[in-house]
């Protein structure tokens, strides 16, 4: 009988690895370096600088689809996801779930009140009370269901023929602005419809970075042409966050999700283009895999230990800075709670991780996401 030989499972790209643990560093510092007192600069450009992240990890979710997509099957497909993302993610949703009834003023929890079972719904098919980053589950679970159409679209040549239009959403349909303070007064339903609504703004502005993935992902060759160009994209991105800030400034209208299109392509480019030379730094390359394996993880529970620094050290998530001495007081505290923030989510993962794997439990990605 004639041996079956089958296809060789894909191997990750390294550069796109790198990318994934350089997102998960952004995203961290979005949550942990905010400084300057509100509606000034520094705190502006502060926003401008460093929040924004999901863009990257948004941009890595599409490119990564489509690059295993070649044996794509719905039902697997979903079941993997089930298993990788949505299970780590309700049980690191435990910590915060008991944060907002023991402490529901502090953490904020607009729905205290309301009956327990319903609340802990509402956390878990919103993300955004409990564990503020997480709202990025609910949206991409959007994509996962929607995973069949894209590839129907794709193979159709339909898919990126959408892009132009996609663009045009993210541009003027931004982010919205969602905090319990501006939820005083609703019911609890209107409530829930504002968190709703803002996971399915969320869904529709980053669109375009999730299918502008796929189609680089899909065209791979064409990557080469960011590093190629990148002055003229360095440009735009100093440009529009430029523009951004002013606007944020003087009308309080902002749309940083812009200029972190031009810095991920940026990234991508120079990832891309000294990747045999990452791969030869091997403490860079081991050290940038290393936090990459652990991203996922590091995202679901890095806001729990940014609220714990924050309380433990009396400190507010935005630092305060209306002149230079306050400036360098605040910087300091951002920069040391950046990495307390990040080294000890490295150091808890461990640990859980290798307890977990001498326990017997295997698959520790899906209990803790790494």
């Amino acid at each position: 009988m004639e041996k079956i030989q089958t296809k060789p499972k894909r191997q990750m790209l390294n550069y796109i690895n790198i990318f994934r643990g350089l997102a998960i560093l952004l995203i961290v510092a979005g949550h942990t370096m905010q400084f300057g007192s509100q509606g000034t600069w520094i705190n502006n450009i502060a926003f401008e600088i460093l929040t924004g992240g999901t863009v990257l990890f948004i941009f890595i979710s599409g490119f990564l689809f489509q690059y295993l997509s070649d044996k794509f099957e719905y039902k697997t497909y979903l079941k993997k996801k089930w298993t990788n993302v949505i299970l780590p993610y309700l049980i690191t949703a435990i910590p915060g779930i008991i944060l907002c009834f023991t402490m529901p003023v502090t953490y904020g929890n607009p729905f205290d009140g309301l009956n327990p079972l319903a609340q802990i719904g509402v956390f878990l098919t919103t993300g955004r009370v409990h564990n503020v980053p997480t709202w990025y589950i609910p949206m991409i679970v959007i994509f996962f269901l929607l995973a069949d159409i894209f590839i129907i679209l794709e193979r159709k040549k339909i898919l990126y023929k959408l892009l132009p239009v996609l663009f045009l959403i993210t541009i003027f349909v931004p982010r919205m602005a969602i905090e319990p303070e501006y939820l005083t007064g609703m019911s609890y339903g209107a409530k829930y419809w504002a968190y709703l609504s803002y996971i399915l703004n969320g869904f529709a502005h980053f669109a375009s970075m999730y299918i502008f993935g796929m189609y680089l992902s899909a065209n791979r060759d064409k990557i080469s042409l960011c590093y190629k160009h990148r002055w003229p994209l360095i440009i735009l991105m100093l440009l529009t966050s430029f523009v951004d800030v002013i606007l944020l400034h003087n009308f309080n209208i902002s749309n940083g999700t812009i200029s972190k299109i031009f810095l991920t392509l940026i990234v991508l480019g120079y990832l891309n283009h000294y990747d045999d030379a990452i791969k030869n730094c091997n403490w860079f390359n081991n050290g940038a895999d290393f936090i990459a394996k652990y991203s996922f993880a590091i995202f679901f529970v890095h806001w729990y230990l940014n609220f714990a620094f924050n309380r433990i050290f009396d400190v507010a998530k935005v630092i305060p800075a209306s002149n230079g001495q306050e400036f360098i007081i605040a910087l300091g505290i951002v920069i040391v709670r950046y990495f307390a923030v990040l080294g000890t989510s490295l150091g808890i993962l461990y640990i859980l991780k290798t307890l977990l794997s001498k326990i017997g439990i295997k698959n520790t990605r899906a209990v803790i996401g790494v």
